[in-house]
């Protein structure tokens, strides 16, 4: 997918992009029977493990959003690197477990710093239809051939996404665990280490 600009509509840029959203599953029920307190840490673990795995990957925040986030990214394999590190990453020391929807597509760039179009809202929807540490990617976009090193294929499914004229074919991604790429490696450190937070 090429990342250039492809056109310049009126009040607009025309752009290729990737998108991931990524939120934590159950965050309402873990507040409810928690506490503010605990549900604060793992929002500020969140927050931590995404600003410091995203720029590693070469890609960037566009926006919180409470208990989750929107990233973007013009190369759709440093979005799947990005994700599969924060994913692995929070899993090691955190209670609540990461969900995540990926896509990529052309989309308008609005005024600098807001995305509109289809790919968008897929990646926002795939997010919501994942289950605890699931990660689901649109197959359009991807080369499920070509997955950067260390990401799996589980498996390939056809998806009614609410919204979209049609079933939506969709990649089950996960990190290998056993011999996770020498890249994913350094950016979550050690999978069998505990982290430690703090309270």
């Amino acid at each position: 997918m090429p990342s250039a600009a492809l056109t310049q509509p009126e009040g607009g840029l025309r752009v290729g992009r990737a998108f991931a959203f990524l939120d934590l599953c159950g965050f309402t029920d873990f507040v409810d029977s928690h506490g503010d307190r605990e549900a604060v840490v793992e929002l500020r673990a969140l927050r931590s493990d995404v600003r410091e795995v995203a720029p590693l990957c070469g890609v960037r925040v566009d926006k919180w959003l409470g208990d989750g986030v929107m990233l973007v990214s013009p190369e759709p394999d440093r979005i799947i690197d990005a994700v599969v590190g924060i994913n692995a990453r929070f899993r090691r020391g955190n209670r609540l477990e990461l969900r995540a929807g990926i896509a990529a597509g052309p989309v308008i760039l609005l005024e600098g710093d807001d995305y509109v179009g289809p790919a968008v809202n897929l990646a926002s929807r795939l997010c919501d239809l994942a289950g605890p540490g699931q990660i689901l990617a649109a197959a359009d976009g991807f080369d499920r051939h070509a997955l950067p090193e260390g990401v799996d294929l589980l498996d390939t499914l056809s998806v009614e996404v609410r919204g979209m004229s049609g079933p939506v074919e969709v990649l089950d991604l996960a990190a290998e665990r056993i011999g996770v790429s020498q890249a994913l490696r350094s950016i979550v450190g050690d999978l069998t280490k505990p982290v430690r937070r703090l309270r």
